[in-house]
């Protein structure tokens, strides 16, 4: 296994990180960040915390099939149980959302979201779709341009007794 990581790492990673990567990096870096604040702004306009928004966003856009518990909400945001308890404390107090046992297992705790919760996800949702529809195309162009500089011959070539076939497969 140890062999296989090493192997797929040196190949798809460069010598050198050439100037043009950094660049790439920081642009990605720099555009992100500056998506995150202004969506935070946005949030805070609305009368949302901005981790509030994230919460209420993840609620609203988990995948088909997956059932909203709290441990499902703190692993979709990055945050401890009891974090995430605290976060939708205070959304229930505001009533955005709606804590219920499971009736399969009581132990699980289910989040809802209620109307107006759902109301104010919408209009800041709203604001960040319309802000990358605008401006989106500079995030594509940043990570197209790592991308594209990951896909130059400067990459370490594999071990002559290694066959690259065997890199995308795990073996056991």
């Amino acid at each position: 296994m140890e062999t296989y990581i090493a192997l797929r790492y040196s190949y798809f990673m460069a010598k050198e990180i050439s100037t043009a990567e950094y660049q790439a990096l920081a642009e990605l870096r720099y555009l992100i960040r500056k998506f995150v604040g202004e969506g935070d702004t946005v949030a805070r306009a609305a009368g949302l915390e901005p981790q509030q928004y994230l919460l209420l966003l993840a609620l609203r856009g988990l995948p088909e099939g997956v059932e909203a518990t709290i441990r499902t909400l703190a692993d979709r945001l990055a945050l401890k149980h009891h974090s995430a308890v605290e976060l939708i404390d205070r959304l229930e107090t505001h009533g955005y959302v709606r804590r219920s046992r499971s009736r399969d297992d009581r132990r699980r705790v289910m989040v809802a979201l209620l109307p107006r919760g759902e109301k104010l996800l919408e209009l800041v949702a709203r604001d960040r779709i319309g802000e990358l529809r605008a401006s989106g195309a500079a995030l594509v162009h940043a990570i197209s341009a790592l991308l594209e500089n990951g896909g130059s011959s400067r990459h370490v070539k594999p071990a002559a007794n290694s066959s690259r076939r065997g890199l995308g497969k795990k073996s056991g």
